[in-house]
């Protein structure tokens, strides 16, 4: 199984986990003398189940994610590099955004409001920083797809 193929299964399972806890908790209480649309017990065991299934995937996960590597940087150097880039974006882009709002002047004696920050340098940094995302992205993506899972 691909690392990627992993990932989705992944994903599958914490969808279903999520739609199996709700089934669980619209199936908790009935009416005396009525039955549970679902039983309670099965939905138990397919929610373990899927939990089990869940943790196992992510020891492998993990483990193939620390022990692949692509020049020089292991996988999960490069999801936590990915990571922090996506925050570090946010952060400038909402600054960004702050800083290059103009505020209407009805006349000359009005205060002038004015940018603490250079906004073209910033926007230039935001720049490269997406452009590093997109590159890192890539990597872990192509990865992602070629690696077995361990």
């Amino acid at each position: 199984m691909k690392l990627a193929e992993a990932l989705q299964e992944r994903a599958d399972l914490n969808k279903k986990i999520q739609q199996l806890s709700q089934r669980l908790q619209n199936n908790a209480l009935v009416q005396e003398g009525e039955e549970p649309a679902e039983d309670p017990d099965e939905l138990l065991m397919q929610l373990d189940e899927s939990i089990d299934r869940l943790q196992e995937l992510m020891a492998h996960i993990n483990k193939t994610n620390c022990l692949t590597t692509d020049n020089g940087e292991t996988l999960t150097d490069l999801i936590a590099n990915r990571d922090t880039l996506n925050v570090r974006i946010r952060s400038y882009r909402d600054l960004i955004t702050a800083a290059s709002g103009t505020a209407r002047r009805y006349s000359a004696s009005e205060i002038k409001i004015l940018s603490t920050v250079n906004v073209r340098f910033l926007q230039k940094k935001l720049d490269e920083m997406s452009k590093q995302l997109r590159e890192t992205d890539n990597r872990i993506q192509s990865l992602n797809w070629t690696t077995e899972l361990l």
